[in-house]
């Protein structure tokens, strides 16, 4: 078995680094891993979007449309987008955090009404779970926005084919090594996570 997770969002939200973290812990648990991204436009909120497979053999990083078992959507209306990559009974977690990317700014298309409802609306008839929470507001009670990554991650642990507290440590061993106070908030963050998700 593969486990397919697609992280989506916008540039400077963390994307890539929930990414890597997703993988890099995968590996440590005996998974062969491989990911892609596409950064276009990333520096300027773009949209961003990061592939993760592992698995015992995974030969190509790419998912593909109907096969990701768990959607990680930090800004709504790119979770919407791409909702149809979800296989049934997979899982989306989205974060409310609803910003217009520079082609609704121009006038080229408009932002959706309800991007989270329309998820829901996709899913019934195919088994998916939608899950949603607010990561920024949550990051902003912890006094970080950049934040939101571990919360995520946090919020999306009980989904994954390894457990949350391998996932966790995986996490503050990468930011306790900068500051040690860095790994104790992102300890809250990944806590508040699991609890929002709940």
């Amino acid at each position: 078995m593969t486990t397919n997770i697609l992280v989506v969002g916008i540039g400077g939200q963390g994307i890539m680094t929930a990414a890597e973290i997703l993988a890099q812990t995968a590996v440590a648990q005996g998974f062969e891993a491989k990911k892609t991204e596409v950064a276009g436009m990333s520096q300027r909120g773009g949209v961003v979007s990061s592939h993760v497979r592992f698995g015992k053999q995974v030969l190509s990083p790419e998912i593909a449309p109907g096969e990701a078992d768990v959607l990680l959507g930090f800004e709504a209306a790119e979770a919407m987008r791409w909702s149809h990559y979800l296989r049934p009974n997979g899982v989306a977690m989205i974060n409310h955090l609803r910003l217009a990317p520079p082609i609704v700014s121009l006038g080229l298309f408009d932002y959706p009404a309800d991007p989270i409802a329309s998820v829901r609306d996709s899913a019934l008839d195919r088994g998916i779970t939608v899950r949603d929470l607010d990561a920024g507001e949550i990051a902003r009670e912890l006094g970080d926005i950049r934040l939101v990554n571990t919360i995520m991650l946090g919020a999306i642990s009980g989904h994954l084919p390894f457990s949350a507290e391998i996932l966790e440590e995986n996490i503050l061993n990468r930011f306790s090594a900068k500051d040690p106070e860095i790994g104790e908030i992102n300890a809250k963050a990944f806590a508040r996570g699991q609890e929002a998700a709940r």
